[in-house]
């Protein structure tokens, strides 16, 4: 028989049966639950209409994270605390300092888009709380990564996300729901069953192995950030499912003999933090620009390097550091170079018993020059038109081993074989790299579609590499901040 799901919901632990597995928490608060407080604009994770916060608990810690609630599935929020506008009202029936701040600052017009706004900044709130440093503007950019207004230009808003912290505080008492958290949480695997279909969720590794084993077919879940919209969007029915959020052991982070060790159900966020730690120089704007701050609380890394999609932004800097990923089975793991993982077109060597459980990215090494650069129409929540990856092991001027990576440029995240031959064990020179340049259009043969054209692309694959060279070379005249600028604009100078 199916279990309940169980989750907090305003000061309560609701029980819920009898539903789809796919029915989004969006679709149950606003249909089953009546709190229309949450909109639905894009029904794809875009807009942030949807905008809720989901707490999970971590030990004796409410960790609290944005998400987009029109492509989560209900029953991953078993187990969990879900918080909505509609928890923003205070028990003397003021405004959230958020909520006031909003009005103060003229943040909203025609309302649709507000209250998504509203739980980006109440998150925002919660993570500032007991802080006595101004916000920075970063900080802010980031919590509003994935809300888009139609009205306000933004600017007012951003004076709210400034102003909530000077109005009298609101404390937020996380004991209660602590607590709560604490008589719903699972030791055992969760099985929910419905019109002949089953969404599973266990609580090991064994038991994931052996559910895939025995369910080759089923769909793996990892952050609903892609296969959400198979549902929302394209009306796919997803048959079973096996959701990893509940697998502990999926979600450590550890370094060990030159690797670090991401597992399969990190977060985006919490993965590229961890990297970062490690590139803060090479990999903190991508960070920033990878999707939205709800997607990459929810999306995986795992899940990313599964997905395999020939434009990710993950893909390239990980295969030009030289990145291995561990597959999982009831046989045992098994370990290859993420770049010999890619067969083809969202084709990949992941067999049907296996499951990703790990990618290991090598450690920073003295002589390895990386670099990664994403191109796109808009800095925030765009899909790359080209992301370029760059690590050469530079030693006396001379290149030892060029790994050059694209995103954007072929059917999979690719490497350039014939550029890289051009400068191994050559002399690190303009001459050289212009031989390279003009390999590059043997090396892939990129499409033409509503992100860019194939000329752009290959013109500015060439100029990437280039902006490379000019940042690396050992008498580089701008330092990189300087030059990024230049760069940018010099490239697109050339290709309009």
């Amino acid at each position: 028989m199916s279990e309940p799901i169980r989750f907090y919901f305003r000061g309560t632990t609701h029980e819920v049966s009898g539903l789809s597995n796919t029915r989004t928490v969006l679709q149950h608060l606003r249909e089953d639950m009546h709190c229309t407080g949450t909109k639905e604009g894009c029904a794809e994770g875009d807009c942030g209409a949807c905008t809720v916060v989901v707490g999970e608990l971590h030990g004796d810690h409410l960790e609290l994270n944005t998400v987009n609630s029109c492509i989560q599935f209900l029953p991953t929020l078993d187990g969990k605390a879900l918080f909505t506008v509609e928890d923003l009202k205070q028990s003397d029936g003021c405004l959230h300092p958020v909520q006031q701040a909003m009005v103060e600052c003229h943040g909203s017009q025609c309302g649709f888009c507000t209250p998504g706004f509203v739980m980006s900044l109440w998150n925002l709130y919660q993570r500032d709380e007991g802080s006595d440093a101004a916000l920075s503007t970063r900080q802010i950019d980031d919590a509003l990564s994935g809300n888009l207004c139609r009205c306000t230009g933004y600017r007012p808003i951003i004076d709210a996300a400034h102003r909530m912290g000077e109005l009298p505080a609101v404390q937020f008492d996380h004991a209660p729901v602590i607590d709560a958290l604490r008589e719903i949480q699972r030791h055992e695997a969760l099985s929910i069953s419905y019109a002949g279909q089953t969404f599973h969720a266990p609580r090991t590794i064994a038991q994931l192995a052996a559910l895939r084993a025995d369910l080759p077919k089923a769909r793996i879940l990892a952050g609903s950030t892609d296969v959400g919209l198979w549902v929302t969007k394209h009306m796919r029915d997803l048959g079973d499912i096996i959701y990893i959020g509940q697998v502990e052991a999926l979600k450590s982070i550890k370094e060990k003999s030159g690797w670090l060790e991401i597992g399969a159900g990190v977060t985006l966020e919490k993965a590229y933090a961890a990297a970062n730690k490690h590139y803060p120089q090479e990999l903190s704007e991508l960070w920033q620009r990878f999707a939205s701050l709800p997607v990459r609380n929810a999306g995986t890394l795992g899940g990313n390097v599964a997905n395999g999609s020939p434009i990710g932004d993950s893909m390239p800097w990980l295969i030009a550091l030289g990145t291995h990923i561990v597959l999982r089975s009831v046989a045992g793991e098994r370990e290859m170079p993420l770049e010999d993982f890619y067969l083809a077109y969202q084709k990949s060597a992941l067999q049907p018993n296996e499951f990703v459980q790990a990618v290991r990215i090598p450690l920073p090494r003295p002589d390895i020059v990386f670099r990664v650069y994403k191109l796109s129409k808009r800095f925030d929540q765009d899909i790359s038109a080209v992301c370029a990856s760059f690590a050469f092991e530079l030693v006396d001027g001379q290149v030892r081993d060029a790994r050059i990576v694209y995103g954007g440029m072929a059917a999979t995240p690719k490497r350039a074989p014939l550029a890289e031959a051009a400068l191994n064990g050559k002399a690190w020179s303009e001459e050289n790299v212009r031989a390279a340049i003009a390999l590059l259009a043997q090396d892939y043969a990129p499409l033409s579609d509503m992100r860019a054209s194939s000329a752009y692309r290959m013109k500015t694959a060439q100029n990437l590499l280039y902006r490379y060279w000019l940042e690396t070379r050992a008498d580089a005249p701008m330092p990189p901040s300087s030059l990024r600028a230049f760069v940018v604009n010099t490239a697109t100078a050339q290709t309009a």
